[in-house]
């Protein structure tokens, strides 16, 4: 099926304004989802809209919009209200500043959005900006679901990826976590020399694809096996062992590495030896 755009505007640097649309980046269907029942007799829940002091069900028809300015006192916010404010990101992405690409924190990234070009014409004046804007990230503005959000855009493959970025005053300082508190200020240099050993017999490039929910992929199997009728056994897990000596652990670490792979010969038997699965029906 394929992607329906979420917002159409203008992406605009100075004086060039391309026509764009705006798709998610990310596939909320590919995670399992439940429906609340009825445990007695296994009917699905309503959310109803129920008034307290009527004491009645309310149809969508009679619900309006009301922000609270004094506890219990409402301001009522008309849809033409809200069409009054027109502000330049409702139609337009904005790029006002642009940085490096790897200069703007993760902790401020929040939802990523592709951009691509709306219509044929837009298709020439879009690729010059991807291609002018590599290796930076534009900064900007978009009202999307009712609010505006600071942006970042920058190209990615053929089009453009945006994400939402979270303000400033959204971050909280890490001086609020009180575990952090009194953290020793210094380290003992042979355990930080074996520290980086360990970690570098894991280096390898950032391929996200070879690694799969395991946490899904085991519920659908017991989802499979109550529709079967089949009963799944858990699996116990053991509490992983404390650390007492941090050297020891990193030494323990690093042999057992090395020992694996010096025995690649051995896993590929034990691989091979694995049972099959058995094809439903």
């Amino acid at each position: 099926m394929a992607a329906r755009p979420t917002w159409k505007g203008y992406l605009k640097i100075s004086l060039v304004n391309i026509p764009v649309k705006v798709f998610p980046a990310t596939d909320a269907a590919a995670t399992l989802s439940f429906n609340q029942l009825h445990a007695e007799c296994q009917t699905r829940i309503q959310q109803k809209r129920w008034c307290p002091h009527c004491a009645r069900e309310v149809p969508n028809t009679d619900i309006v919009k009301g922000y609270e300015f004094e506890k219990g006192r409402y301001v009522l916010v008309e849809d033409e209200d809200l069409e009054k404010v027109r502000v330049e990101s409702t139609r337009v992405i904005n790029l006002e500043r642009f940085t490096d690409d790897r200069a703007i924190d993760p902790i401020y990234l929040e939802r990523p959005y592709y951009l691509a070009p709306d219509g044929a014409v837009a298709k020439e004046a879009f690729a010059v900006i991807r291609e002018g804007m590599k290796g930076k990230a534009g900064i900007g503005k978009v009202a999307l679901y009712g609010r505006e959000y600071l942006v970042n855009v920058q190209p990615r493959e053929e089009g453009l990826v945006m994400y939402t970025l979270r303000h400033a005053n959204e971050i909280r300082s890490m001086k609020a976590i009180d575990e952090l508190g009194e953290m020793p200020q210094k380290v003992k240099p042979d355990e930080v020399k074996l520290a980086q050993q360990v970690i570098g017999t894991f280096e390898g490039d950032g391929d996200f694809e070879s690694y799969r929910d395991e946490y899904q992929a085991g519920l659908r199997e017991i989802i499979d096996a109550k529709i079967d009728g089949r009963e799944i056994v858990a699996h116990e897990e053991e509490a992983p062992p404390k650390v007492v000596n941090l050297m020891d652990a990193l030494r323990k670490s690093l042999d057992t590495i090395s020992a694996k792979k010096k025995s690649p010969a051995a896993i590929d038997r034990v691989s091979t030896m694995a049972p099959k699965k058995r094809a439903r029906a």
